[in-house]
Parts: C-alpha cells; structure tokens; sequence
C-alpha cells in the first residue's frame, strides 16, 4: 500500500481488511502526527483517551475473522457541536453556564458501529457560527484562515491528523473548508443524515456530513452516516443507495448546468480560470454543457441571513434572558442579539423566497443533471483579514465566502466541494456540483469522474 501519509479512507480500509496494515498502526500514525503538528495547526479541541485501546480491539476483531463494518479501525475526527459520550462537547464556547450531555450524537453512534475510532474532537467557531475557525490555521499556509465553521475538520483531513473527518453546514461550513484546504466536502440532502445530537444553529437549514481527502472517501462515509432515524423530525425515509458503487461510470451525455447570473458575477480572476477550465475538461468528457439564469437568486443572501439569525436567537433565548450572551465571543453575541430584530414579516418573506428559489432550481434541474461552479468566489485569506481584494475593489470576506455556497443550504439540495487548482499563491481552489434532492449519487459521479481525471487529490499540504 501507499505510505499512511498519502493513504486515503479508502486505501486504509482495504488495507486493513486485507492485513498489510494494522489498525494499531495507523492510529499511531495519526497519534503522532497531531502531537507533532497540532500545537500549531490547532486543529483538535480534544483528543480521545481511548485511541490506542479502540485500535487493539480492532486489530482483534481482523485476527479473529470477525465481520468488520466499512470504516474498521479508521480514525475519524468529529466537530465539536456533535455530542460524543467519551468526549466532552463545547460547541466552541467558554461561556459559562452552558453544558451538553456526554451521549453519542446519531452520526457518532453510526460511525462506531461501522467501525471508526473517534480520535478527537475537531474545532468549530463558536455555535458554528463564521467563517472562520480560530485559532485554527490552514495547512497549506499557517498564516491563512481554514475558513469555517468547520475549519478545524478540514484543516485536521489536509493536513493528515486523520483519515476523514465530520462537519455540519448550516451556509457552507462544510464545503467553505473542504474548498479552501483542498480537500472534499460534502453536504447532503437535507434531512439525509440525522442531526440527533448536533447542537443546533438552524433548524431548517443545519446538514451534517463528511470532509474527506477523495470523493470514494466521501461516498464511503455518506453510505454510513445516511438514512432515516426517527428522533430527527426532519430525517427522511428516502431510500438509501450504494454510493461506492454509483461513482463509477461516463459522465458522457450527463447535462451539466453553469448558473451565470449569480456564480459568476465576481469571483477573483484565478478561481473564474480554474472552474473554466473545469466546465471544458467536463465537456471534453462528454458532458452536455448549459447555461441558465436564477435572477432571485440576488435576494437570496439576506433570505438565509434572516432565517439563521431568527432561528439560532430562538436557540439561545434562554442564554439571551439569563445574561450568559454576555459572554459568547463579540461577533457571535453581536449576531445572536441581531436576531431579535428579525420580524415576523421578515422571516416569512424569507421564507416565501426559499420556496420560489426552490421552484427555480427544480425547473432548472428537469432539464439537466447537476449545477457546477466556484464553491467560492475566493481562496483563503490571511488570518485577521477581513476585505479581501476581488477585480479591481476589495471586498468583504463575510460576504463572499459564503455567497456560492448558501443556495444550497436555502434549497435544501445536495453539494459537493472537490478541489480544482491553486491560485498564483499555492492555495487551493474547489469546484462546486450540486444536484436534485436525494440525488447525491449523480452528484457524487460527477465529482468523482472529474477528481479521477486530475492531480488534485494526490496534492498534500505541505505542512
């Protein structure tokens, strides 16, 4: 096999299965590489106790020639808003007062019974909130952000702390990092993974799913985390497919749609080159390529911006009327008492436009089979940067990291970040694909059809 460093999921689970690797092995791997690298990468809020002993049992169970589930003995971070009960959960917060009970989340309970070892809890910016995930860096240049808020997941996957990791997006927080760490990042249907046991942002617009060094990886994850589970009203009973062995096929005759309006307006000029040359080597392959207009996609940054705010204030009513905002981190109570200024008309408004964005891209999705674009308009930006330049003004990094991401969270559609360049400093660049809800098998095809073509996914940060 390859050397543990650039081994993926998927290698080390073969591996294991076949015994040229031992699962003691690779959690010692990981061991030591977050203990050599994590004081500055800061990826980790914790690291469990019971790594080492986990991997024993599971090198155990392959001696023995017991059955063993699809992720046996593969270390596996998990963000910290997602309840462990061998970890403490935090949410990001120090605030005092709050407190979250020490049970297995749905995904963490799933992860262990297909065999993952938990090996610590990844960073999150407080209550998932941001863009940003301090103090965590990105590995392919400490002086750069992660992005957020599931920055210390993506950070920890493209750095090799561990084999794959989970994030929760409730505007982008998954595929934000996946994009500008270089790695994977997807965010399924809604309601396709339960959310039992993540501490809520926004109810009707939290998803939870993996970041992954390669689209297989993905896939592998998604078949575990996925399907119905009935403490989550929201979870679907929507049958669940063999994501593994959907990836393979030709794309050739597949119809892919290029969203100019909104996915394109402004982007900086080495992301709108690197997607270009995307959408031409998907074409090369055969995909049908073509173009549409979404024009009340315009209002859709302040549709979500209204409904997350309303939704996470009404979360933490309780910390707002016993005072403990007071303490939340300023940009996060800024925002958490924003929301108490969210009308009833102006959610509802919000509202009524998810419904009609939804409309739009269902019609636009009759006629073809996925969407791609930029996942963001930019790459990383510096740490305590907060305009970055885009053409010839600068612009806010709030604003636009999060712009091509959103719609999909709105719509409720799945979305895939996969890697597809580096701009002209050596960050990394993800492509966009989206596709209709519950179709996360075609959208995955695509993605992995076009890693499988490219370099990109045997680029390791260099850190």
């Amino acid at each position: 096999m390859k050397d543990l460093r650039s081994s993926t999921l998927s290698d080390l689970a073969r591996s294991i299965r076949l015994g040229s690797v031992s699962t003691l092995a690779v959690a010692d791997h990981y061991l030591a590489r977050i203990e050599n690298l994590d004081g500055q990468l800061k990826a980790f809020k914790f690291i469990s106790t019971t790594v080492r002993e986990s991997a024993i049992r599971a090198e155990e169970d392959v001696i023995a020639g017991r059955s063993l589930g699809p992720l046996h003995g593969i270390p596996i971070g998990i963000k910290d808003n997602y309840l462990t009960a061998d970890m403490p959960t935090t949410a990001g917060t120090t605030a005092e007062g709050i407190s979250f009970p020490m049970v297995d989340s749905t995904v963490a309970a799933r992860l262990r019974k297909a065999g993952a070892i938990l090996i610590g809890k990844t960073r999150t910016h407080e209550f998932a909130w941001g863009n940003v995930t301090p103090p965590t860096r990105n590995p392919w240049n400490l002086e750069y952000v992660p992005s957020g808020s599931s920055g210390g997941s993506g950070a920890a996957v493209a750095a090799g702390l561990c084999a794959g990791a989970i994030g929760s997006d409730t505007g982008g927080s998954i595929r934000m990092p996946a994009s500008v760490c270089g790695i994977v990042g997807l965010k399924p249907t809604y309601g396709r993974v339960s959310r039992t046991g993540v501490v809520p942002h926004s109810w009707s617009l939290d998803h939870a799913g993996p970041l992954t060094r390669t689209v297989e990886d993905a896939a592998v994850m998604l078949n575990v985390m996925a399907g119905y589970e009935a403490s989550d009203p929201a979870c679907s009973g929507h049958p669940v497919p063999d994501y593994v062995g959907a990836l393979q096929g030709s794309i050739k005759g597949l119809r892919i749609g290029i969203c100019r309006n909104h996915f394109f307006d402004d982007n900086q000029p080495d992301v709108d080159f690197a997607v270009e040359r995307a959408i031409d080597d998907l074409a090369a392959a055969g995909a049908i390529i073509s173009e549409f207009k979404i024009p009340r996609l315009e209002y859709g940054l302040a549709a979500i911006f209204a409904i997350e705010l309303a939704s996470s204030t009404a979360y933490h009513d309780i910390s707002l009327r016993n005072g403990r905002v007071e303490n939340f981190t300023p940009d996060v109570r800024t925002l958490v008492e924003i929301g108490r200024l969210v009308t009833a008309p102006d959610y509802l408004k919000a509202e009524q436009l998810r419904t009609l964005l939804m409309q739009d891209f269902a019609q636009a999705l009759s006629k073809m089979d996925v969407i791609i674009g930029p996942t963001m308009p930019i790459t990383a930006w510096k740490s305590g940067q907060w305009r970055v330049p885009v053409g010839d003004r600068d612009t806010s990094v709030l604003s636009a990291s999060w712009r091509y991401t959103f719609p999909y969270n709105l719509t409720g559609m799945p979305a895939i970040s996969v890697p597809c360049g580096f701009d002209r400093q050596g960050l990394p660049i993800g492509l966009q694909i989206a596709g209709r809800p519950f179709d996360e098998a075609t959208v995955l095809r695509v993605a992995h059809a076009y890693e499988r073509s490219h370099e990109w996914k045997d680029c390791l940060a260099p850190f």
